[in-house]
């Protein structure tokens, strides 16, 4: 934005590529690092929590929790104790070549999420005049990202599809999508 930088939260699942939890911020304080997580946890912690309770009965090393990736800013790992403390795993510092280095857990699709979004940016000569136009445009690129574009890696079909979330948006998703939420009175941001 202009020539001051601001950071785009974002959190993926890395099997259907679904942006559960976006949060465009001037800083990455605690504060706005534990209201970014708590997106998450306000719309998948009963899963979550579901797999802990199935897990917790073993030791440990052998639970299979759900695992989150990230960059090691220490104010997610502080966020992420306070809101899912035992519940799920917290990995920092992964590299994009996890396999080579015996890491299961990677954080490519965020990093490839990013790219797009630092290669559409480049088409903005002039950049965002203003916080609030720039945090329009990642509202409205985190929706068409879920609900509009096909993913190849996903054979053709958008996240929400794969996360099996069926909306009746019919050919032209964009304006179906516009239709639904209008019909249905629903915010999607």
């Amino acid at each position: 934005m202009k020539k001051k930088d601001c950071y785009d939260l974002n959190a993926i699942d890395s099997k259907t590529r679904f942006v559960l939890a976006h949060s465009f911020v001037d800083k990455r304080t605690k504060k706005k690092c534990y209201e970014f997580l708590k997106q998450i946890k306000d719309s998948c912690y009963q899963q979550i929590l579901e797999r802990y309770l199935s897990e917790k009965h073993k030791k440990k090393k052998d639970r299979l929790l759900f695992e989150f990736v990230c960059d090691g800013f220490g104010n997610y790992k502080s966020a992420f104790r306070k809101l899912f403390y035992r519940v799920a795993n917290l990995t920092s510092g992964v590299p994009i070549a996890c396999k080579k280095y015996g890491l299961e857990h990677n954080n490519n699709p965020i990093e490839r999420y990013n790219g797009k979004l630092k290669d559409r940016i480049k088409n903005i000569r002039s950049g965002f005049k203003n916080f609030d136009d720039a945090r329009c445009f990642m509202d409205l690129r985190r929706v068409i990202h879920n609900f509009v574009n096909p993913n190849q890696e996903l054979g053709g079909k958008t996240p929400a599809e794969v996360a099996e979330i069926i909306l009746p948006l019919g050919r032209n998703k964009l304006l179906g999508l516009i239709r639904f939420v209008r019909h249905n009175n629903i915010t999607i941001f």
